[in-house]
């Protein structure tokens, strides 16, 4: 198992989130019982933790620290608290980190180059990589792991692909040649150390793996040379094996039905109103298709007329349907489902305007009948609208529905500034994703909660790394180091103890936690 010695965020709200689950895990028990009656709306206000936990919350106080990388400040502190970790347990730590991403993806590059006098090649966001690198070799852990997007791959500097001076930053960030680097799923089947990986081998497809969700992500494993060398070739790191694809209504298809909310005026009579209303718009602006089609596309709107009739969806704060549906695979559940949990956290809609509610209808009525969401030039000239860039082709899909039948589409940040990408497939509802339901397409635990407003929830959902993911990657880093322990290395002052390891509790593998993405 591990223990976490450190862990680096600069947002505020984001540490704010992760203080408190390091807080909740210092109970070896379980979750204290304020925590759960706090979560079901027992007791309507967070409880002050410091003062009913001193200890534990002092504890994840310590650990859980609001700096930026690369300030005065964080190098400082970073300098003092790692010697002091490798005082304590030498190299046998393992980091983790996500240099912050913008400057890599492709959707940020994009929207970039259309600001005036952007220049990527002085965006110093390109070079946060080495700070990671920095701490790196610094820390000289046993396992590194580094994650980012798929951007970084294609992203240039000067002219020149960045990732391959990543990668040789970190291949040599303990001295030359100090780590061997790794790819979790090698699309080219390379598993070797002598670094012949492609640089599409460290890409990673989340929905391969278990994951509701296809992402898309850059991981590379740096495992340093003295373990690397003590490993035979079939333990080296990688996951698998690969699972079947989950579908979003294995995921979020038993949740509670709920409402959107009107930016104006809204409460449930006047919600219903305006769906009638998107009903009755589409019902005149009906696109061409065939018979099959039209009998979808009908049938969506029906389900969306059926809500406007008898009491209105509420919009939060629902008792039960906490379970998951029944084709959920069993280890997912396991993974997400809190048997204490009643009341599902953060799971509140958002407002939309009456105009958008008519296109969200006409997204999923669409996606019923042909099988994919509608594009920009798919919509009715009703219901277009007054954007001036709507039919220039860029981000062309930009109201965007999913699908129910298989996993959704990447859980970005973006979703802070709009739901037009994550548009719920069920037309009886007629909104967005919630903060919970993106949650769970993250694959988080029901019972994490998260900060902020319902804006900086999403950003913090979008910018995670999914945790039942990063659950298989620790699996597969603890099993090279048990691997390791097993087999020994003598004579190199950073290797650990050739002793075999206790296993279980008393096993515990100190890990640091850079800002992520």
């Amino acid at each position: 198992m591990y223990r976490l010695a450190l862990s680096i965020e600069k947002d505020r709200v984001a540490h704010h989130t992760l203080k408190l689950r390091a807080f909740l895990h210092k109970f070896e028990t379980g979750f204290p019982s304020e925590y759960y009656d706090f979560l079901n709306g027992v007791t309507p206000d967070e409880p002050d933790w410091k003062d009913l936990y001193p200890k534990q919350w002092a504890a994840a106080s310590d650990e859980i620290r609001c700096l930026e990388l690369g300030t005065h400040e964080a190098s400082v502190f970073l300098r003092d608290r790692i010697a002091r970790i490798r005082a304590e347990h030498g190299g046998r730590t393992v980091l983790l980190g996500g240099p912050p991403c913008q400057a890599y993806s492709v959707i940020g590059r994009s929207r970039n180059a259309g600001n005036a006098g952007y220049d990527a090649d002085e965006d110093a966001r390109q070079s946060l990589y080495e700070e990671y690198v920095h701490v790196l070799s610094q820390l000289r852990p046993a396992v590194a792991v580094m994650e980012n997007v798929k951007g970084m791959l294609s992203a240039r500097r000067n002219g020149d692909l960045i990732f391959p001076e990543v990668a040789r930053r970190l291949r040599h960030s303990g001295g030359t040649d100090s780590y061997r680097l790794f790819a979790l799923a090698s699309r080219s089947g390379v598993r070797s150390r002598n670094g012949a990986h492609k640089s599409g081998d460290f890409l990673v497809h989340a929905e391969k793996f278990g994951v509701p969700q296809a992402r898309h992500r850059v991981f590379v494993i740096c495992v340093r040379r003295d373990v690397a060398e003590s490993l035979a070739e079939e333990h080296l790191p990688r996951l698998g094996p690969e699972r079947g694809a989950v579908p979003l209504d294995d995921i979020i298809g038993a949740m509670p039905r709920l409402r959107s909310r009107l930016s104006r005026g809204d409460h449930p009579g006047s919600w219903q109103d305006a769906v009638q209303a998107a009903h009755d718009l589409i019902d005149a602006n009906q696109p061409a298709m065939s018979n099959v089609e039209k009998a979808r596309f009908q049938g969506a709107l029906d389900r969306a007329l059926a809500s406007t009739k008898g009491t209105a969806p509420p919009c939060r704060g629902v008792l039960g349907k906490t379970s998951l549906p029944a084709d959920c695979p069993s280890e997912l559940r396991a993974w997400i489902f809190d048997e204490r949990i009643r009341m599902l956290p953060n799971n509140e809609t958002r407002a939309h305007m009456a105009s958008d509610l008519a296109r969200y209808l006409f997204a999923v009525a669409f996606g019923h009948a042909f099988g994919r969401s509608p594009k920009t030039f798919d919509f009715p000239k009703a219901l277009m609208p007054s954007h001036a860039n709507w039919h220039t082709g860029h981000f062309d899909d930009r109201f965007r529905v999913q699908s129910a039948h298989c996993p959704s589409t990447t859980v970005t940040s973006h979703l802070s500034k709009d739901g037009h990408y994550f548009i719920h497939p069920d037309a009886g509802q007629c909104r967005s994703l919630t903060v919970r339901e993106v949650a769970r397409l993250q694959t988080f635990p029901d019972n994490y909660f998260f900060h902020g407003t319902r804006t900086q929830q999403y950003v913090q959902v979008g910018n995670a790394v999914p945790p039942f993911l990063a659950y298989q990657i620790a699996q597969t880093v603890s099993t090279v180091l048990d691997r390791h322990d097993s087999v020994g290395t003598h004579g190199n002052n950073d290797s650990i103890s050739s002793r075999r390891q206790p296993t279980g509790p008393a096993r515990q593998m100190p890990l640091v936690a850079m800002e992520g993405s």
